[in-house]
């Protein structure tokens, strides 16, 4: 079983579109379950491939390439995370997009599938999502959560933005606000009073849990 894993991430990590694809077949074939392909397999690979793009072992050609194949995947394994997601009670609403300023989107979108199978109703933004966007979106969906991501520090810079406006409009506390991206870290999301904060799309989906408790 860890074989197809492992072929899955490297598979991710050099950017094999065709071959991330055919791996994400076999997992349909096998039946095996989509939230541990994501997390042992393809997820597994893009946390590696960050690694390597935060030391800058690997430049964003590479990431843009892993991106491509992460999406050949998931176009196949879709149908198995919606059946999923369909057998779950909801775990509470969620509006994630990428911070203002900021158009990569592919960390967020593997922390949009980890906690769509866990069973949150995900509402995407998208990308470059003003600071304003996200506190209307929430508001016209109910939202338990705001999640928002980022790959830039210059971008970075939005998120206690969003929480200050919250402040001033005076409904900060009826949202937990999380946030995450490769420059953010633990103490810097505790220090401009995030709710919750995860270096992984798996973390992600386990304090997001413990927030709608």
């Amino acid at each position: 079983m860890s074989d197809i894993f492992e072929k899955m991430q490297q598979a991710i990590i050099d950017g094999e579109r065709e071959e991330c694809e055919s791996l994400a077949k076999q997992a349909v074939e096998q039946n095996l379950d989509p939230a541990e392909v994501l997390d042992k397999g393809y997820g597994r690979g893009m946390e590696i491939l960050g690694d390597q793009f935060e030391r800058g072992d690997v430049f964003l050609p590479e990431v843009l390439l892993a991106e491509d194949a992460m999406n050949a995947a998931i176009a196949v394994l879709k149908p198995r995370i919606e059946a999923a997601k369909a057998t779950k009670i909801s775990k509470g609403k969620v509006v994630i997009g990428t911070i203002q300023g900021d158009v990569h989107d592919i960390g967020k979108n593997i922390v949009k599938l980890f906690m769509g199978v866990a069973g949150f109703e995900m509402t995407d933004l998208g990308r470059d999502v003003p600071v304003r966007s996200y506190i209307e979106n929430a508001k016209r969906e109910n939202a338990d959560i705001i999640a928002a991501s980022a790959l830039m520090t210059t971008t970075m810079t939005y998120m206690p933005e969003l929480i200050k406006q919250l402040g001033e409009l005076g409904i900060r506390g009826e949202y937990r606000v999380m946030v995450g991206g490769a420059p953010v870290i633990k103490s810097w999301a505790e220090e401009i009073g995030s709710d919750g904060y995860g270096l992984t799309a798996k973390e992600a989906v386990k304090v997001a849990l413990d927030l709608v408790k």
